[in-house]
């Protein structure tokens, strides 16, 4: 059949779908090339993503050989997917959508004819467990007559019901069918657990209408103006889109494996929750209005990292998981071959320093929006003060997840200050009891002794670590926290070494200089857009309002059509790298818009800030 056996999109022609427990990702093609049922963890179903069809996909695109999109774009602050095609013998759109609402996992794919008429192609290959199992087919006739496709494997079973279904050709299932102007076809796959019965049919059309009103009722609480405001509202709702429903937690991105590097070996599966995104998100959300859903993320923090402090990780499952064990799929050969292709993450067993300061600033920011503490908040964030207090002087990590030495990273020390000056904060502004006079001086002794080791007072920089003389991206976290003003003459001066060792000629910024060899892995990568969306903030609190603007520009300008971020961009070939939509890159967005448009409503920087704001109402 035609584009048999063709290889993924390019990442910045797919689009989302959520439901709020999982994501698909949808090509300009009309290829559903990702989908991991029932949760984003869970093992993909459609694998094409990272190997071809032949693991796993569902396409449906007309067959024209001059066959065009005209036009694609999210129904109007939804993640329902519209997209026109355009061929000489008519028109067509394509709606596809994961219905909200009901619980059931599932993909509605409608198709309507708009002019003339439109021959399309289908083409279904289910392939669970990553595209490495062949499942078990057949066809059946239902109570009302009607026919479905059901397609077992172990634990898992999938049902595809509606009109003018495909046939079995060479295990997988094609066929081709016409709709003319005001005809419709509509389609409905639906996962669930092989032991149970085959669920009901959906009524498209309801299912369309809920899932329609959920997206436009939650976005219609972001209400601020500003230039990035449309950028903003997408980025807050890529965001949901990646919470899951029910316990809260924020993937990093719903995808696995797609590469930093073209064709390199920096892969990694960004399907779980990082607690540095979550304390973000809390962050974002309280900012823009959203106070319940912050509630939500923040108890997601306290149940993950709930126990004994010596076993906090940097990241969890989206139930509060701690197994991430790392593997490789073998069989697969990888987005443009980028191997290896990853399940797990070994960095979960990583000690990063930040992780512990970037929780409780975001705890602290709830408590200054209004978040009261209760009986296991604040005694679970003593503990886990006193288990950073136990490793003062570990080395780590650090926040890029460094596969190579232990170090002192300069951030990572920043970010223990941090979390002492938030305990401080604490007491001292919000009547919570604890042993104040001993984290002030705990917060003295590491300000003390990252100006003596994590500043070049030669270079007139910050560094990366402590004694080193290269910068990192990272350091513009600094004046976020409060550690230093935006405009103190040590930031100035970072920044200026920041400009000259890692902004590339487009204005971005690299993470921080690969050749090193600090992070364990061959040299390689792309400028990391949450990084430069950093450096738009950086801009903004320092007078230089056009560069701020200028690179902010060209940063929302590498987002796709429908307002999307991969993790890097490859400026050179023009095209977005690593794993996608990346919810750090939409979380960096959000701050940089609210520098911008003077929407900061819970900054810990000691400068004075013109927020027109109005107040955040927590509910208690």
């Amino acid at each position: 059949m035609w584009l048999h056996g063709t290889m993924a999109s390019r990442i910045e022609d797919y689009a989302l779908l959520s439901d709020l427990h999982t994501g698909a990702l949808v090509g300009r093609d009309g290829s559903i090339d990702w989908l991991c049922f029932p949760r984003f963890d869970s093992p993909a179903v459609f694998t094409a993503l990272l190997g071809t069809s032949d693991h796993g996909r569902w396409l449906m695109a007309p067959t024209h050989p001059e066959a065009a999109v005209a036009h694609r774009c999210y129904a109007d602050r939804t993640f329902i997917l519209e997209t026109v095609w355009e061929t000489p013998d008519g028109s067509a759109k394509i709606t596809d959508f994961m219905p909200l609402g009901d619980r059931r996992a599932s993909i509605v794919r409608r198709i309507e004819g708009l002019h003339g008429l439109v021959e399309f192609g289908q083409n279904i290959t289910i392939r669970p467990i990553y595209g490495k199992v062949l499942p078990w087919v057949r066809r059946v006739e239902e109570a009302d007559g009607a026919e479905a496709i059901i397609a077992v494997a172990g634990p898992d079973a999938l049902v595809l019901r509606g009109d003018e279904l495909p046939h079995a050709v060479d295990h997988e299932h094609a066929g081709t069918f016409t709709v003319r102007a005001g005809e419709r076809v509509e389609q409905e796959l639906t996962w669930y657990p092989s032991h149970r019965k085959i669920p009901v049919a959906i009524d498209t059309d309801s299912a369309l209408a809920q899932t329609s009103k959920y997206w436009q009722d939650w976005a219609a609480r972001y209400n601020q103006d500003g230039k990035y405001a449309d950028l903003v509202e997408r980025s807050l709702l890529v965001l949901r889109a990646l919470t899951h429903e029910d316990t809260g937690g924020i993937v990093a991105a719903p995808t696995t494996s797609l590469p930093e590097d073209f064709g390199g070996a920096r892969n990694w599966d960004y399907r779980f929750c990082w607690l540095r995104d979550a304390a973000l998100t809390l962050e974002a959300m309280l900012t823009h209005g959203y106070a319940d859903e912050a509630l939500k993320w923040r108890d997601w923090l306290l149940r993950a990292v709930a126990g004994d402090p010596e076993d906090l990780q940097i990241m969890y499952g989206l139930s509060g998981e701690r197994d991430l064990t790392e593997g490789e799929l073998e069989h697969l050969p990888g987005y443009e071959g980028a191997l290896p292709v990853r399940i797990g993450n070994g960095a979960v067993g990583q000690y990063q320093a930040d992780v512990v300061g970037e929780v409780l600033v975001a705890l602290e920011k709830l408590r200054l929006a209004g978040g009261h503490e209760d009986h296991f908040s604040w005694p679970l964030q003593q503990a886990m003060l006193g288990f950073i207090e136990k490793h003062l002087e570990a080395k780590d990590h650090g926040i890029w997840e460094m596969r190579g030495d232990l170090l002192h990273f300069t951030h990572s020390r920043v970010m223990m200050w941090a979390a002492f000056d938030c305990a401080v904060r604490a007491v001292l502004d919000h009547g919570l009891a604890g042993p104040v006079e001993r984290w002030a001086e705990l917060r003295e002794k590491l300000r003390a002794e990252i100006l003596e080791f994590g500043f070049n007072k030669e270079l007139n920089t910050f560094t990366q670590t402590y004694g080193g003389t290269t910068t990192d991206a990272s350091l513009l976290v600094l004046p976020q926290v409060g550690f230093v003003g935006y405009s103190s003459p040590e930031m100035l001066g970072t920044v200026a070494a920041l400009e000259a060792e890692l902004v590339d000629e487009h204005g971005l910024i690299l993470r921080y200089q690969t050749a090193s060899g600090l992070d364990g892995l061959a040299p390689g990568e792309h400028p990391f857009l949450a990084c430069s969306f950093w450096l738009v903030e950086q801009y903004a609190h320092t007078g230089r309002r056009k560069d701020a603007f200028a690179l902010m520009d060209t940063l929302v300008g590498l987002a796709n059509e429908l307002g999307l971020l991969s993790e890097e961009y490859d400026m050179v070939q023009g095209r977005m790298a690593g794993n996608f939509p990346q919810a750090f890159s939409h979380l960096a967005l959000v701050r940089a818009a609210d520098a911008l448009h003077g929407t900061e409503h819970l900054s810990l920087s000691d400068e004075p800030i013109d927020t027109h704001t109005m107040p955040i109402v927590v509910p208690q």
